[in-house]
């Protein structure tokens, strides 16, 4: 196995919140190469979790219909609740904090509402947080009835990008010196009834994971279409795409698909020609319903949140190769890896 160390933070759903998990879990890889539970935070359906850029300040959404969001001490022995508030919507899925670490962006799934919190400078949250409704719906009755936030992601432009399942756009948001605002050019309008959820920008491109029909889409700056690729080429059960993210080198993009219950692994072509996704690997989850998944350095956590653990995973040439290693948490649905 690699040698190296590592702090994983690891959330997920609690009985308030339909799960069985004990809120913030901390957990640490030693010098002796195993991990171990070193705290347990009482939060409520603390169902996403992001890092400050630059301070020890740890975010939970909490997902719940009167939805909240909150900042703990990112202590590596135990994170101590700092502030919180409300959400800005109901049952919030994610948030994001920029790069200069000014703001805090939170996604309500419940009711599509983005949410956006200035922070001060110790990394809490400052005033009320500014809305953004949205309406509008997709083809699927049963998922797309109405807007439904899933992620924000901070672009390299200055733009704030959310993807929104329920009406299959990915809406934008300016970041100007007097606040956020809607772009003038609007939402960008994805293929009915893909359901896009999770997204990265990588070299000059967005790849969009799309929950409801199961691809990875990759698009241009100018959100023209290149592709659309199969995340799993398991048959016989549907796939809800659930997250993405690219290897540090950029070489590679992982996608998480639940039902076939496995990590697709891709190799990433050259901006400008050829295929820009060629599959090269598909590999087991080691549970069921791989929610997310965290990368550190050599390795691969991934969140299994139907059967109660996360499994990890070593990558030899971008392919995670199962350890055989797993730690029993209930409901997880999203870990941070740092190496420590």
């Amino acid at each position: 196995m690699t040698s190296g160390r590592e702090l994983l933070y690891i959330g997920g759903y609690t009985p308030d919140t339909g799960g069985t998990g004990p809120g913030l879990t901390v957990v640490r890889r030693g010098a002796d190469d195993t991990l171990e539970v070193v705290a347990e935070t009482p939060a409520s359906g603390p169902s996403f979790l992001a890092l400050h850029p630059r301070l020890p300040v740890l975010y939970a959404a909490l997902e719940r219909e009167e939805g909240g969001v909150a900042a703990y001490s990112a202590d590596p022995e135990g994170p101590v609740l700092l502030a919180d508030g409300a959400s800005g919507g109901s049952y919030p899925c994610h948030l994001a904090v920029d790069p200069a670490g000014a703001w805090l962006a939170v996604t309500n799934y419940g009711d599509g509402t983005l949410a956006l919190y200035r922070l001060g400078d110790t990394g809490l949250l400052t005033g009320r947080p500014v809305p953004f409704h949205h309406e509008g719906h997709g083809p699927d009755p049963a998922r797309q009835a109405e807007p439904h936030a899933h992620q924000a992601v901070f672009g390299p432009d200055g733009v704030l990008y959310v993807t929104d399942l329920g009406t299959d756009e990915v809406r934008r948001y300016v970041l100007g010196a007097a606040g956020p605002a809607p772009h003038p050019e609007g939402p960008v309008r994805l293929k009915p009834g893909s359901g896009p959820r999770h997204m990265v920008h990588l070299g000059g491109r967005w790849f969009v994971g799309c929950e409801l029909d199961g691809t990875v889409a990759v698009y241009d700056e100018e959100w023209r279409e290149l592709a659309r690729t199969p995340a799993s080429h398991r048959t016989g059960v549907p796939n809800q795409v659930s997250h993405v993210q690219a290897s540090g080198d950029g070489r590679h993009l992982y996608v998480a698909n639940r039902g076939p219950d496995t990590i697709g692994v891709f190799a990433v072509g050259p901006a400008g020609g050829g295929d820009p996704l060629t599959q090269v690997a598909e590999v087991g989850s080691g549970g069921l319903w791989p929610r997310h998944f965290a990368l550190a350095g050599e390795r691969m956590y991934v969140a299994n949140q139907r059967s109660d653990d996360v499994a990890a995973f070593v990558l030899r040439e971008g392919v995670p190769v199962p350890t055989g290693e797993s730690l029993a948490i209930g409901s997880p649905s999203c870990v941070l890896a740092l190496p420590i």
